[in-house]
């Protein structure tokens, strides 16, 4: 039996965590539900979990996940404070790692232990290869780990790219590797008829300044039988909520109340930049949503403009005109569009993506 280490500080060490993302887990999970043995090692660069506002937890074993914290950004001999594990005495058959201080870390312990390396991309790792602020220590750290990587997992088309775009030479060894839904989710809703009279728009997300909820409502505001509905919470809430009275807010909902509130809407519309993938679009396609996506971001390469979905720049002016085009659409382009979503979405179940994403690594070893 194959066992593999995968590594990253983007990965949830309770149950109950809010702000971590559970993409990497429903990959680990997957792994292990394909006979794969799987452990787990969270590197915690202190520094950078406090600025990202990330749970703090001293290091020790939780569950099934290694949480090792360090004031430094891995210097000198990282296996040290590993040693109350059975990580350095286990032997692994390749090392998976995501997100920059994961990578890092992991390159360093795959060196010491001799194994094969494989690195998942995500926009962060394209943000340290390319801001000057990362200059000085970890986009060359980082490009060290890429050039000893076996194979380079980018997290979407997008990111792949972008990445070849600066470093051509890695073409060899790069895939893409997209995260699925759960396929109990997936709903046929490519016979309903929207209702021109009371067309129901919901966006979701957290508060940031970059995922534009702003101009959402903004796009929304004084249109004739549009209902938008705002699912999330952040510091923004107040200033949001002022934009425009009519706006629904729910604040934040448990995963399963969103997915209901997505079955029971028209449109979903999330003009974000810098994401790496965006598993509320992929969702939100699942439910039924005719979606609305940014172009040249996220899930630009699932969803097709116009052909089950659409791509809209992160203004006012084009979300509104995007919500506006899919109103005017006739009943036949508009049942042509969602059976493409629907059947777009299927492709990309959960089960598939992990298995895709498996093989490609068990091909290195």
């Amino acid at each position: 039996m194959k066992k593999l280490l995968f590594i990253t500080d983007l990965y949830p060490v309770m149950e109950d965590e809010k702000t971590t993302p559970r993409t990497l887990y429903n990959f680990v999970q997957g792994f292990r539900a394909s006979g794969v043995d799987v452990d787990v090692i969270k590197p915690n660069f202190i520094l950078n979990s406090f600025l990202r506002k990330k749970p703090f937890y001293k290091t020790g074993l939780y569950n099934d996940v290694f949480n090792v914290n360090y004031h430094t950004p891995f210097w000198g001999d990282i296996e040290k404070k590993l040693h109350n594990s059975s990580v350095l005495n286990t032997n692994y058959s390749a090392i998976v790692s995501h997100m920059p201080s994961g990578s890092i870390f992991a390159r360093k312990l795959a060196c010491g232990l001799n194994l094969p390396l494989v690195c998942g991309i995500h926009v962060s790792d394209l943000e340290v290869l390319t801001k000057p602020l990362y200059s000085i220590y970890f986009k060359g750290e980082l490009l060290k780990t890429f050039r000893q990587a076996k194979l380079l997992a980018c997290r979407s088309d997008v990111i792949k790219k972008r990445l070849l775009k600066l470093y051509p030479k890695f073409e060899n060894k790069v895939i893409t590797a997209y995260s699925g839904v759960d396929e109990n989710i997936i709903v046929d809703r490519t016979n309903e008829i929207i209702n021109q009279d009371k067309i129901k728009v919901l966006t979701c997300a957290n508060f940031k300044k970059r995922k534009n909820i702003d101009k959402v409502i903004k796009a929304c505001k004084g249109l004739e039988s549009f209902d938008l509905t705002v699912i999330g919470d952040g510091a923004q809430r107040k200033q949001l909520e002022k934009i425009d009275p009519a706006v629904k807010f729910t604040g934040h909902l448990p995963h399963d109340k969103v997915l209901e509130e997505m079955k029971h809407s028209d449109i979903f519309v999330l003009a974000s930049v810098g994401e790496t993938l965006g598993m509320v679009y992929l969702e939100a396609m699942a439910s039924g949503c005719i979606t609305v996506a940014t172009k040249d971001d996220g899930v630009d390469g699932i969803i097709n403009d116009s052909i089950n979905g659409f791509l809209t720049t992160p203004d006012v002016t084009n979300i509104k005109n995007t919500l506006l085009n899919i109103k005017n659409m006739n009943p036949d382009s508009l049942k042509a569009l969602r059976c493409n979503s629907y059947n777009t979405i299927k492709m990309f179940g959960q089960n598939a993506m992990c298995s895709y994403y498996l093989q490609q690594i068990l091909k290195i070893l």
